[in-house]
């Protein structure tokens, strides 16, 4: 049954083709581009059209594996005695499969260690671009797998082995690579190796035992939260700044001075550009969004009008790809609401001005914002403009990125719950919430040893714990029940501001008028909590059968 053959196939007669006959057969005779002559038997078609017949350059096998199942494979030899050798080793394997020697899953894994490297990781990339993975983490993914599959020489997965890669990292190491990208290499290539185990590709992974470097202790981008004070600048100067920068003098006596003068729509279009700067960034503070995320919503996906404002994060635009509802404080979808007017009123404007029909609203797909693409380098200006330190004293930074930290932060420091922080912040670790998106330097620590009991090392203590519990003003149901260091009603977060005093500035008066009643939707800007139904709570009957 075992055999060897060239595989042939048919194309369209040439169109410089010559027929001749050679001992009774009709061949064709050309001249291809080069110029190089070319000869093929003829054959005729299913149209009754002559057309050449092709044959390949390589020999491919043919047999039965042991499994019974008859099975071509390309051999990639161009010679016979090649071809013949690598049948041998094929119909041994289905002896040893059929002799039990080795397992069907074994003898499938053998079948891919002669495939070129290259060509399972193009279907392992195709495998990650079916579940819809991040654009952008593919990318990042394939490119680390085809650099490290270079640098080791792995052409195919045999080759493929954790002293290699161990070596690699070592070297990327002394080149000051940090240990986060190294472990975004060894992620990349433990992840395809899982994957290979899982197509029956590999027998198992021989990199998941390759040590994964110290981010921690290696960190090159810490970042900070910012304080209360400091994200009311920071507003303000995004707001200020593009109609500053623009009246700024910039050289001459008067370089520095903020006199020069400005038509009328200069200065609104300068106005405008600053109030959706602040805009953005309080969105980003109240919301936790990444810069992305909220590039990517449009007015369909807010719900400002709902009892609980929200926007619709959708699907392919977040980055867990599970999509979520976003609560949004009232102050901020007061805000949103007015910028959308506003923009409603320039098409409307731009409309009358073209002699069109007036649209009674905002198209569905019109982006909130336009999300620069340097706004990494607009924030820095903002944060110099405030005068705002760009690194704090132990080198943490301020970026896009932070204001999410600032977001988780501020949520601990207002006294919400770790797993309803966790749930804003559309953690899937809780540890990931409290410890890298929480600042403990904003953190009441200090206070919270306020918790602690009163210990005296004098014998005869001012006060006697025992008789001031007897007298019951010791409060032990406070003491048990509230922390000293849980947070006070008047302990509130100011809310976000983006305006100035003018008439238009928004207000939260109900939130004034209620600073007890507070939602988690409500975030920073009260972040006290009062129970209003205090009672000392004692034993209560069992609902379970004695």
């Amino acid at each position: 049954m075992a055999s060897i053959f060239r595989k042939t196939a048919t194309k369209p007669l040439p169109a410089n083709a010559e027929i001749i006959t050679h001992k009774g057969e009709r061949y064709a005779r050309w001249k291809d581009r080069k110029g190089k002559t070319s000869t093929a038997p003829l054959t005729t078609g299913r149209d009754g059209s002559d057309r050449i017949v092709l044959e390949s350059g390589t020999y491919t096998a043919k047999y039965r594996d042991g499994q019974g199942v008859v099975r071509e494979v390309a051999t990639g030899c161009r010679t016979k005695d090649g071809a013949s050798s690598v049948l041998r080793e094929l119909t041994g394997r289905a002896e040893k499969v059929k002799s039990q020697i080795l397992t069907p899953a074994e003898d499938r894994i053998a079948d891919h260690q002669g495939a070129l490297l290259s060509d399972h990781i193009a279907q392992y990339i195709d495998h990650q671009t079916a579940k819809e993975l991040n654009p952008v983490r593919i990318n990042n993914t394939r490119s680390r797998l085809n650099r490290v599959a270079a640098d080791c020489g792995f052409a195919r997965l045999s080759d493929v082995s954790a002293s290699a890669f161990e070596r690699w990292l070592l070297d990327r190491q002394g080149e000051d690579m940090s240990a986060g990208t190294r472990n975004g290499y060894r992620e990349a290539w433990v992840g395809f190796a899982n994957w290979c185990v899982k197509t029956s590709r590999m027998l198992g992974n021989p990199l998941s035992h390759v040590p994964k470097a110290n981010a921690k202790a290696d960190c090159r981008r810490k970042r900070r939260a910012m304080t209360e004070d400091e994200l009311g600048k920071f507003l303000d100067a995004a707001r200020r700044r593009p109609l500053i920068d623009a009246m700024t003098i910039r050289r001459g006596p008067n370089k520095g001075q903020a006199i020069a003068k400005l038509s009328d729509r200069r200065r609104t279009e300068l106005e405008r550009l600053g109030r959706e700067r602040a805009l953005i960034y309080k969105a980003y503070l109240l919301t936790g969004l990444r810069k992305s995320e909220l590039g990517s919503l449009t007015v369909a996906q807010l719900e400002l009008d709902a009892p609980m404002p929200f926007a619709v994060l959708e699907v392919a635009d977040d980055k867990s790809r599970q999509g979520a509802d976003i609560p949004l404080r009232p102050d901020l979808a007061d805000d949103l609401r007015k910028w959308l007017d506003a923009k409603l009123a320039e098409w409307q404007s731009a409309a009358k001005g073209q002699g069109e029909v007036l649209p009674d609203e905002l198209p569905p797909d019109t982006p909130v914002f336009n999300v620069p693409k340097g706004l990494l380098r607009i924030l820095n200006r903002d944060l110099k403009f405030a005068g705002i330190p760009k690194q704090d004293d132990r080198g943490r930074t301020v970026d896009i990125h932070a204001l999410r930290h600032s977001f988780g932060t501020h949520l601990s420091k207002g006294g919400v719950a770790p797993r309803v922080a966790q749930a804003a912040m559309r953690h899937s670790s809780i540890d990931l919430t409290m410890n890298v998106y929480t600042d403990p330097r904003l953190l009441d620590v200090h206070g919270a040893l306020d918790a602690l009991p009163t210990l005296s090392l004098g014998e005869q203590p001012n006060c006697q714990p025992a008789q001031v519990r007897a007298t019951g003003t010791d409060d032990v149901t406070a003491r048990q029940f509230a922390p000293a260091f849980a947070p006070k009603t008047d302990n509130r977060c100011k809310p976000l501001s983006i305006v100035d005093n003018s008439d238009d500035s928004p207000s939260d008066t109900k939130n004034d008028e209620n600073p007890e009643k507070t939602s988690v939707s409500q975030g920073l800007s009260q972040s006290g909590r009062l129970d209003l139904n205090q009672r000392p709570l004692r034993p209560e009957r069992s609902a379970l059968p004695g």
